[in-house]
């Protein structure tokens, strides 16, 4: 009988991942296992996410979770979802402590070692204890590794180092050199969590509890408790906890944590609130519309804090760079060791491995292992700041070579919401007009429909309307008023053989006649928004060659719209395949290291989204299709935000690269040296782990400076 599979996603914390070499070890060798489909792990958030077959005989979990420990036995693998997701910081406090007594007594022994008047053998003892009490965890790592056949990593590097020290009787050094790696890794472990915790500042929308009314009672509850349906009470101050309908009361509301919006909302009974929305001030009661794991703030968080695991050519580069890199310079150092000595008059097998032993230490590649995935995270988190989620880091890095934008209309640079902006009557007041067009599309949930109802702003009494016949694709006819009315496009005029005017205007027009006489029409049109012209502007300014607007309008809105706009290009009356039709013909004529940017509202876009090399969704705020569909999402709807998410990538590159080379060239001169002796060891370990603190805090920038 066939065992029974089913493909399983799962997210693994990995607590003690400090160090970035481990993460990408980890996911290479849980990658290489049978059953696993995907693997990534985050390591700013300490997650292991992966996607595997999992049949009856086998718990891939467990298997993965030994594997876990197999490669690195300091790390603990915990499922997400159980109790202990909460101890990491107090199990992080206690390592600090616990490494930091190490360090101490180790270095009092090796003190002792170096100053007490005492035998050679007693010196040797002394300071063989002062380096396993310091380092003993490191030579133990190593040791494991290797049976393994995990050899090149930087715990071989130390142990083969200093232990290549007290072989040339080096002894205060070895342990020197040991007790420096070690505080520079604490301080980089500490870099880095403070680093983490910048970064999930940024996104601390997640709400702690939730206020729940149950037989007339408010209790505290957990937001993953709370059922569709269920009240909630938000008090002022507190985060909203799940997506809902306010049924009472007013208040203003911070919206900044999903927007970047900086200006409150003003709601009242009847709108809409999201979670991770801030109340401000006054009592809202709210009727819960998604459970906690549909709304708002879990998909952001979702979408935030997994974005690593699309990881951006740059990472993908080092990642293969390190694998063979730090093996090369292994072979040059054993070379640097053996030959020197065999063909240089006068050259001492000490003096050579020394050298070699620094050339060691100083290949390391942890600086630029653990700085880009840092400085890619740090400019989805500032982005995110803006209101602006990006998917992945191979999305930001993307924008940089934007050179096409390709917007939709309506909805993107215009509102979405049509206005009446002019009424043209015949033989009758514009009131009366708008009064028969409003009666004519009282059944209609059209936009169109609802601009003239909103124009009208009167109650109009259903049942006074008779006859009510739409005629798809040409309009409405109905009876109301003891008369015959008929509203709709030209098609409708000319079917019902009425003669009526076609004037030259922007917009879509309704015509209207009554009894068969034509009344005049009614000019309703979109607004372009507030922000579309700076933002084409802005673009321009970036060094985008080519701005072009695709739209389903009439070729007469479509190119009034974007001459207002300055757009370059306007191909109008499209229908979907179309659209991806004309991104064909850019995608073309681009050169090959070019990108080309969609941005449209994500909903009726979906193929053409997904035909870009970027797609952008305005997303509106808790637009469920625009967030599944797109790369980026803009949740305000602003496509301003889409010139600061070209600002945020240019920046993010530019640190990253920035850490590349300045690790890459420190390393280079310090290899150099230490193969002409003139580097030792301390300059070796400053070269490693200052090399790697210093890409921490350059990468961190992209937080901290505003764009």
């Amino acid at each position: 009988m066939e065992r029974q599979r089913k493909k399983i996603k799962q997210e693994i914390l990995l607590e003690g991942l400090d160090c970035a070499n481990c993460a990408m070890k980890i996911e290479n060798g849980v990658k290489g296992m049978e059953g696993i489909t995907n693997c990534s792990v985050n390591f700013v958030n300490k997650t292991l996410t992966l996607e595997a077959i999992q049949d009856e005989a086998t718990d891939i979990i467990s298997v993965v979770k030994k594997k876990v420990k197999t490669i690195e036995p300091n790390i603990t693998p915990v499922e997400k979802g159980n109790d202990h997701d909460h101890h990491d910081h107090d199990h992080g406090s206690k390592n600090v402590k616990t490494t930091v007594s190490r360090l101490i007594i180790g270095t009092l022994l090796a003190a002792i070692g170096m100053f007490a008047p005492i035998s050679e053998l007693m010196e040797l003892g002394i300071f063989i204890i002062a380096y396993l009490i310091i380092g003993g965890d490191i030579v133990l790592r190593a040791v494991r590794n290797i049976v393994r056949g995990q050899v090149f990593d930087e715990n071989f590097l130390m142990a083969i180092a200093t232990i290549g020290a007290f072989a040339i009787r080096q002894y205060p050094e070895g342990v020197a050199v040991m007790l420096f790696y070690q505080v520079g890794e604490l301080f980089q472990g500490i870099a880095v969590n403070r680093s983490r915790k910048s970064i999930s500042a940024l996104m601390d929308i997640r709400p702690d509890s939730a206020n729940l009314k149950r037989d007339g009672n408010i209790v505290t509850v957990s937001p993953e408790e709370v059922k569709i349906g269920d009240t909630i009470i938000v008090k002022p101050g507190e985060k909203v906890p799940l997506d809902g309908k306010i049924i009472e009361g007013y208040s203003m509301v911070d919206t900044s944590a999903l927007t970047g919006e900086s200006v409150p909302r003003e709601v009242e009974a009847g709108n809409d609130v999201l979670s991770g929305f801030i109340n401000k001030n006054g009592v809202l009661t709210v009727e819960v519309t998604k459970d906690f794991g549909e709304s708002t703030v879990s998909k952001i968080l979702d979408l935030v804090q997994n974005a690593s695991s699309r990881k951006a050519p740059t990472e993908n580069f080092i990642t293969k760079f390190a694998r063979y890199y730090t093996p090369v310079v292994v072979i040059v150092a054993v070379v640097l060791a053996f030959i020197p000595p065999l063909i240089i008059s006068g050259a001492t097998f000490s003096d050579w491995i020394y050298r070699a032993l620094v050339f060691l230490v100083i290949s390391c590649p942890c600086a630029l292992v653990i700085s880009i995935p840092l400085g890619f995270f740090g400019g989805i988190g500032a982005a995110s700041k803006s209101g602006i989620l990006v998917k992945g880091s191979n999305y930001l890095e993307a924008l940089n070579d934007v050179k096409y934008i390709v917007f939709d209309k309506t909805g993107t640079l215009t509102k979405g919401v049509f206005e009446v902006t002019s009424i043209h009557p015949k033989n009758m007041t514009a009131d009366e007009l708008l009064e028969y067009a409003a009666f004519a599309e009282v059944h209609s949930n059209h936009p169109i429909a609802l601009s003239i109802k909103n124009a009208y702003g009167k109650d109009i009494k259903e049942e006074s309307i008779l006859d009510y016949n739409e005629i798809s694709g040409h309009g409405i006819q109905v009876t109301a008023a003891g008369k015959k009315i008929a509203a709709g496009n030209a098609k409708l005029m000319i079917k019902d053989q009425i003669i009526f005017d076609q004037p030259d205007v922007i917009g879509t027009l309704v015509h209207v006649a009554v009894d068969d006489q034509y009344a005049g029409y009614i000019v309703i049109s979109d607004q372009v928004k507030e922000d579309s012209a700076q933002a084409i502007r802005l673009l321009k300014e970036l060094g985008i060659k080519k701005t072009v607007m695709l739209t389903g309008d009439a070729k007469t809105v479509g190119h009034a719209v974007g001459k207002e706009l300055g757009l370059d290009e306007v191909h109008a009356e499209l229908l979907p395949q179309h659209k991806v039709e004309e991104i064909e013909k850019l995608d073309a004529r681009k050169a090959k290291n070019e990108k080309i940017i969609f941005v449209g509202d994500g909903i009726n876009d979906t193929p053409v989204l997904a035909r870009a090399d970027v797609g952008m969704a305005m997303g509106g705020l808790g637009s469920d299709a625009a967030i599944e569909a797109a790369d980026i999402v803009i949740m305000t709807d602003e496509p301003s935000k889409i010139p600061t998410a070209i600002k945020i990538a240019k920046r993010t590159r530019k640190i990253v690269w920035q850490n590349i080379l300045f690790a890459l060239g420190v390393k280079a001169i310090f290899l150099i040296l230490g193969a002409f002796g003139i580097a030792t060891m301390w300059e070796a370990v400053f070269s490693d782990v200052g090399v790697t603190l210093l890409a921490v805090l350059n990468a961190m920038r992209v937080l901290k400076t505003p764009v």
